[in-house]
């Protein structure tokens, strides 16, 4: 829908979280983020004194809206100096009228943190021995384990909104007791009476509902979180709350993520080129570059009937244009194929078991580039690459900087040159690891092999990498026998209790600021102290560190040492056991200025693909008559038809047109056609005098219902009636 105007306030400094407020310069002030969201236009103004947990969390709203809620369709404008963007304050002024007097001072973060925490509260609704039970049962900061798919869950965000959580198994009575509930609070608590209650279906949560939670996962999602979740139709995320001798009872925590099937199947490739798909040559499958974006339909049969997954691999250099045109691609594919695919999509290093297994141990990862044909940058001269796995089923490939800290001890690491290429091979790497490498090294070079030890390099070897320097080669990581391998647990007591959750095929990424991790190396424990992690959560991760070893069934050391490491002070004993680790991941801003750049330069509205006519903006009333302002009850109305009374029913979709300046353009191209907004999801009440309601669409220009529909008046009306009925519901005008 877009069809939407709000205002979103995005405060905190620990517990960060957006809230809707009134649509007016009254609401802003000097020290937060605010977010104007005008459906196809999101504009994120960055106050003076916000801090940096701010922008980025505003920024990750904004990207969550237009790519979950828009399908990727929105533009996203960033204010963070307003004589710097002219045209984006420009707009703003439109919507909210002129500012009148200088913006206040913010609350204190602080403080905000306090009350955020306080007021947002998560009740569980569920049935038990005939009776419904309501509990409150975590305040912030709230996870997504928390939510159980079985029963219904209230939100309740401190009397600004209350949402009503339907999870997919969940009884219609627990459905119909939460909602009775939720209402219930509003005079219990002593809300205001306009507040609103919205109902969220389990998989299919708004962005303002998942940004309240610590972490959001999506179903089949790779990105970020290095949970485990299974490639089926409905995917479900497994946690599991902390038990040390669960932990060891649990073999599926610690062993590789669940196949699809035997990677047996069909693999077609094709290349995100010109915004659309090009096929890539066969001979290539496997290798993937940082700069591109890939799209992989792998078909397999399962009790002879086919099955499809489609994997989205988004590089980590590829433009957001190329990010979009990926995800719609991957749509219409799915379309090809009677939506009967899996989805997948996976981020550039986050690569899950199965995406792994279909390319038979060949896939190759360059961190930048591209694979098109008239690329015109020349490939590096020295590249160094990090071969990890044992078997087709396990091995991954990924370009690492060309410098002798990438090295580490326990993998193997392909150097190639102009005149050779290296196989240098660690000290604790296996003889498996080893045969992989040798098939990888036929695929990223031509030249003559050589294979080099560790202990034992040439100084050309040296020389390539620019010289020696330390790595991670501590001898802990050497396995006589058999290879450990190591385990990441997240120690967290947001629900008031302290639990422990293993995060598998894990990352640097995984490190949470908030609470503290602990890897378990075998031969060490280390426990990962983030910034703002709290006191208690450190004190327990000791005591659980001892327990875990206490119970663990290989009879542990109990003498095993216990090191805590405190965030961006990792040594390479750490560090070596996270592929690719970044030193500068954690330098102040650099997170927010990425995602920032990801952008591109929209400063200038003139390159921002706004279709003002939906955001009911119009540039020529803008520049000749002033907005009317902001909470302004007055509209300026065409004589096309009258305005009906509002409703004080509160609507879940939250369009607020009180607010804003409405300008309704009448009667156009002569054939009595009304702007898509005084029609999509209205009732009969609030339909312009004359509009038949059983055929809104008929009073669409022939440009808005062909850009809503796909097609013209005359294909559409050509479809069988049921076609377009359901056409018709899916874009609320039925």
């Amino acid at each position: 829908m877009y069809n939407i105007r709000r205002l979103l306030h995005v405060k905190g400094k620990k517990h960060v979280s957006a809230t809707e407020v009134e649509l007016s310069w009254d609401s802003f002030n000097k020290g937060d983020v605010f977010l104007l969201d005008l459906g196809k236009v999101l504009i994120q103004w960055n106050g003076p004194d916000c801090n940096i947990a701010e922008k980025s969390r505003g920024l990750a709203l904004a990207r969550s809206i237009r790519d979950d809620e828009r399908g990727g369709r929105a533009q996203i404008g960033i204010i963070d100096n307003e004589k710097d963007s002219p045209d984006l304050m420009q707009i703003m002024k439109t919507v909210l009228g002129e500012r009148r007097g200088a913006l206040g001072a913010a609350t204190p973060d602080e403080k905000a943190d306090e009350l955020q925490k306080a007021n947002v509260r998560l009740y569980h609704v569920y049935e038990k021995d005939d009776n419904l039970v309501v509990q409150e049962i975590a305040t912030r900061p709230l996870t997504q384990d928390l939510l159980q798919h079985e029963d219904c869950h209230i939100l309740d965000q401190g009397g600004f909104k209350i949402y009503v959580w339907r999870g997919k198994d969940s009884s219609k009575e627990e459905k119909r007791a939460a909602f009775s509930r939720a209402v219930g609070f509003i005079q219990a608590k002593g809300y205001s009476a306009t507040t609103n209650v919205e109902v969220v279906n389990d998989g299919a949560e708004s962005a303002m509902f998942k940004q309240l939670f610590k972490r959001w996962t999506e179903k089949e999602e790779t990105q970020g979180l290095g949970k485990v979740y299974t490639t089926s139709k409905i995917a479900k995320v497994e946690q599991v709350k902390f038990d040390v001798s669960q932990l060891h009872a649990r073999p599926e925590l610690a062993a590789e993520q669940r196949m699809a099937d035997d990677a047996s199947g069909k693999v077609e490739v094709w290349r995100i080129e010109d915004l659309h798909m090009q096929p890539v040559d066969p001979r290539t499958y496997g290798q993937f570059y940082g700069g591109d974006c890939y799209l992989v339909l792998y078909t397999y049969l399962t009790s002879g009937r086919t099955h499809y997954i489609i994997y989205m691999w988004q590089g980590r250099h590829a433009s957001v244009d190329e990010i979009t045109a990926c995800a719609f691609n991957a749509v219409e594919l799915d379309k090809k194929y009677g939506n009967e695919p899996v989805q997948v999509r996976v981020t550039m290093g986050r690569e899950p078991q199965h995406f792994l297994a279909i390319f038979k141990g060949s896939l190759i990862i360059y961190e930048g580039g591209t694979s098109r044909t008239q690329n015109n940058e020349p490939e590096p001269v020295v590249r160094l690459f990090q071969v990890r796995g044992t078997d087709e089923i396990n091995t991954k490939t990924i370009e690492v900087p060309a410098r002798a800290s990438s090295l580490n001890s326990n993998d193997v690491f392909l150097l190639t040159t102009n005149q050779v290429c290296y196989l240098w091979c660690g000290k604790g790497c296996s003889g498996d690891e080893r045969e992989m490498a040798k098939i990888v090294a036929n695929i990223v070079s031509k030249r003559d092999k050589q294979t080099v030890l560790e202990g034992q390099e040439p100084v050309e070897f040296w020389a390539a990498l620019g010289g020696k320097a330390p790595y991670a080669s501590d001898k802990r990581f050497q396995e006589p026998t058999v290879r450990y391998q190591p385990r990441l647990f997240e120690c967290s007591n947001q629900t008031g209790r302290f639990i422990m959750t293993e995060v598998v095929g894990f990352c640097q990424d995984d490190l949470d600021e908030d609470d503290v991790m602990l890897l378990d190396t075998w031969e060490e424990i280390f426990l990962w102290i983030g910034k703002t992690s709290n006191t208690y959560e450190r004190n327990e991760a000791i005591s659980s560190a001892k327990d875990y070893l206490k119970t663990h069934p290989a009879g542990r050391d109990l003498a095993t040492p216990i090191i805590m490491v405190k965030q961006g002070y990792e040594p390479l004993t750490f560090t070596g056991w996270f592929s690719a680790w970044d030193p500068y991941k954690w330098s102040d801003g650099k997170s927010y200025e990425e995602m920032k750049n990801s952008l591109g330069d929209v400063s200038a509205i003139s390159e921002i693909a706004v279709d003002l006519n939906n955001a009911n903006l119009n540039k020529r009333n803008a520049d000749s008559k002033p907005a009317s302002p902001a909470g302004s009850r007055t509209e300026r109305t065409s004589p096309a038809y009258k305005p009906h009374p509002k409703s004080n029913v509160n609507s879940t979709s939250n369009y607020q047109n009180n607010n804003a300046p409405s300008v309704v353009s009448a009667v156009t191209n002569g054939n009595g056609a009304y702007p898509r907004e005084v029609l999509i999801n209205k009732t009969v009440d609030e339909l312009p005098e004359g509009v038949d309601p059983a055929k809104k669409e008929y009073y669409l220009s022939d440009a808005d219902f062909h850009d809503i529909f796909g097609r013209s008046k005359d294909e559409f009306y050509q479809m069988p009636r049921w076609k377009q009925q359901n056409e018709k519901k899916q874009h609320g005008l039925f």
